[in-house]
């Protein structure tokens, strides 16, 4: 290992197809194969409108990000952005914040996909499983960048070709061509208390069941700076953000709420799974059980790379210990992907031996903290776009639609659903919780500031 310039000495070892499959597979998780029957289960064919508002709110979020990422490419993306923006305050809360949200949640997917592999095979026990995960994607991600680029590439191709499959079949069923299967008509879309059975209360409940499965869009514009073509790479996952969101996400839900009641749905047990057995094929729950693991594998190997590079990003610049700024030859930050590493071996201990109490704090501190992020983007781009125009407008590739309109309202949306989780009884704990803990980090920002202008 060798001692880092203090530009970006990560290395270029990511390919356009890397990339493109990252923006297209990022977003496909768990939070889709399973958690959808959530949404469902309180918006009834309704859960279709909260995705398509949901989505809007990610897509425009992607956008911004996009048109920033373009414009100045960095491994720390809209940390570095909102540092430019909004200061130094900024940069190391929404860092810090997000590397944090990354190394909780890496213990939920390590732990998720580990119960499934105890379930097909018993005799190799929970924990077992999870520190041979963790051990596999670390070498992979202490190797080089394109081991990333290659387990990601794969893992999307096959969420992609899952959920592909499962909109032809349902498809197919729905207009009756399968076998056993007669055309089912709108009965359940108009049946079963109509459209909109819980009224618009139940779109909404719907959105804030369904909007953190967003997450991860985020982690294309990180990765576009190892890209030879960060410019290109980060446009061609933006543009593909609207067709992917309406073709995978909504386009699925559609078919589900289409092909069965609503009220067939139960929180916790997979929608795709309910569709595929009622079509009548065989081994439906063990497919979607492969799939839904292979979701958690790619969110695991996607949280380690993001946490790692976001980490190194903030030691680059002097708001996380400059140890951490080592690269290996093959320009790998190695102490900044042992460093989230380390911490998600914490979570998931955490989340193994006390999963209903000190776990679960540090799950509901991190629970809302997207929302935080994600205004942070918003802000950060509204003042960056202006001032982009202004010294470098070659430099805007990539430009957010109807800026800054769609902006405010994005912010405005995201602001409405932090409200109306305050109003939610199952997600007021972790609006506060999440809360609390953005108010440490600003604090902490705060009190670096004051004394770094002191000095």
């Amino acid at each position: 290992m060798h001692e880092s310039p203090p530009a970006e000495p990560l290395s270029h070892g990511l390919k356009q197809r890397h990339l493109t499959m990252l923006g297209l597979g990022g977003v496909i998780g768990a939070g889709l194969f399973v958690g959808s029957g959530a949404g469902i289960a309180v918006a009834g064919p309704g859960i279709v409108v909260s995705y398509l508002i949901a989505g809007a709110i990610a897509m425009l979020v992607m956008r911004m990000l996009g048109e920033m990422s373009a414009a100045m490419p960095a491994s720390g993306s809209f940390s570095v952005h909102a540092e430019r923006a909004l200061g130094r305050w900024a940069g190391f809360s929404v860092g810090w914040l997000y590397w944090f949200l990354l190394v909780v949640v890496l213990a939920v997917e390590a732990t998720g996909a580990a119960k499934i592999a105890n379930g097909w095979a018993p005799a190799v026990p929970q924990w077992a499983w999870v520190l041979i995960f963790m051990v596999v994607f670390t070498v992979a991600n202490l190797a080089a960048v394109k081991n990333f680029g290659e387990f990601e590439f794969w893992f999307a191709a096959l969420k992609i070709f899952a959920i592909v499959a499962f909109l032809v079949l349902g498809l197919l069923a729905v207009f009756g061509v399968l076998p056993d299967t007669s055309a089912v008509g709108l009965a359940n879309l108009t049946g079963q208390g109509g459209f909109l059975p819980a009224g618009w209360s139940g779109v909404v409940s719907g959105v804030l069941a369904v909007i953190f499965a967003f997450g991860g869009l985020e982690v294309v514009t990180i990765a576009a700076a190892e890209s030879d073509d960060p410019v290109r790479a980060v446009g061609r996952a933006v543009r593909s953000a609207v067709w992917r969101i309406l073709f995978f996400y909504v386009g699925s839900m559609l078919v589900i709420v289409t092909l069965l009641p609503w009220t067939s749905m139960k929180p916790g047990q997979s929608p795709y799974v309910a569709v595929l057995d009622s079509i009548g094929i065989p081994g439906a729950g063990q497919i979607m059980n492969i799939v839904v693991f292979v979701a958690l594998l790619s969110a695991l190997n996607a949280n380690l790379y993001g946490s790692s590079r976001m980490i190194f990003s903030l030691a680059e610049r002097g708001e996380a210990p400059k140890g951490l700024l080592k690269v290996s030859g093959g320009g790998v930050p190695r102490r900044a992907v042992l460093a989230s590493v380390a911490f998600g071996f914490v979570s998931v201990l955490l989340n193994l031996k006390w999963p209903d109490s000190v776990f679960l704090y540090m799950l509901n501190a991190v629970g809302a903290v997207l929302l935080f992020v994600w205004a942070l983007i918003a802000l950060s781009q509204l003042r960056l776009r202006r001032r982009i125009e202004r010294e470098a407008p070659e430099t805007l590739a990539l430009k957010m639609w109807a800026f800054p309109y769609l902006t405010w309202a994005a912010l405005a949306a995201m602001a409405a659903v932090l409200v109306l989780m305050l109003f939610d009884s199952s997600a007021r704990p972790q609006l506060l919780w999440s809360a609390g803990a953005t108010a440490l980090v600003l604090v902490v920002a705060g009190v670096r500031e004051w004394r770094t202008r002191r000095v």
